[in-house]
């Protein structure tokens, strides 16, 4: 695989995860301003935009051949460092609710102020998310591969092993695979892997595998 199209991987890979942490921040404004918005039913017209990967794509097409080779090994990249978790030694399972302050107003196009800045609410109350995250260790991405569904997201954190490339681990196993951020670690409270988050109503449940459910579960998988 080329240099070029590495970078392209790498951005698709940080797009990628940051779209984990959208989810859990960045669609908390996006929801307080569509419930408390009103709307006026008129005209309208179909919003065309251009698609990301495709300019992508094309951003990298005009990049000079031999570039990538001046940001050295993938290893060594910034946006593919993964926050650090330890390894989960008992099982339990625990439950967050993920309040989120506004950092800034958010306003009405006439400039009057729908949600000050300092507003705290659940996003979840608004919005739901549409899969699990099952987070792990690489070395535990086995047990991830045989536990989630097709529709989950898998990411990989760092600590426990001997740090690996996301881009070809997810190409070898035929599958995306995201980093853990630190924002998304910090946001959750996490500190062990492996472990699933998913939405019960209006709360996160974080279930944290030990050794042995672990063992039991590939066991009982079909």
């Amino acid at each position: 695989m080329s240099a070029e199209r590495h970078i392209l991987y790498a951005r698709v890979a940080w797009f990628q995860a940051g779209t984990v942490a959208a989810l859990l921040i960045a669609s908390a404004i996006i929801a307080g301003a569509a419930h408390g918005e009103t709307s006026t039913i008129g005209r309208t017209w179909p919003i065309v935009e251009p698609d990301a990967l495709a300019e992508i794509e094309a951003k990298v097409a005009t990049l000079p051949k031999g570039l990538g080779a001046k940001f050295g090994p993938r290893s060594r990249w910034s946006a593919m460092k993964s926050a650090t978790l330890a390894t989960a030694t008992v099982t339990r399972v625990r439950t967050i609710v993920p309040f989120y302050t506004l950092d800034m107003d958010v306003t009405l196009p006439d400039g009057r102020v729908l949600y000050p800045k300092g507003f705290t609410f659940n996003p979840l109350t608004y919005v739901s998310l549409p899969q699990r995250l099952v987070i792990v260790h690489p070395s535990e991405l086995g047990w991830a591969l045989k536990t989630a569904a097709a529709t989950d997201w898998i990411l990989l954190a760092a600590g426990g092993s001997a740090a690996v490339d996301p881009i070809a681990l997810g190409e070898k196993v035929g599958r995306p695979l995201f980093i853990l951020e630190e924002r998304v670690k910090d946001r959750l409270g996490l500190a062990v892997a492996p472990v699933i988050v998913a939405q019960a109503g209006q709360r996160l449940v974080l279930t944290e595998y030990g050794p042995k459910s672990r063992t039991l579960a590939e066991r009982m998988k079909p």
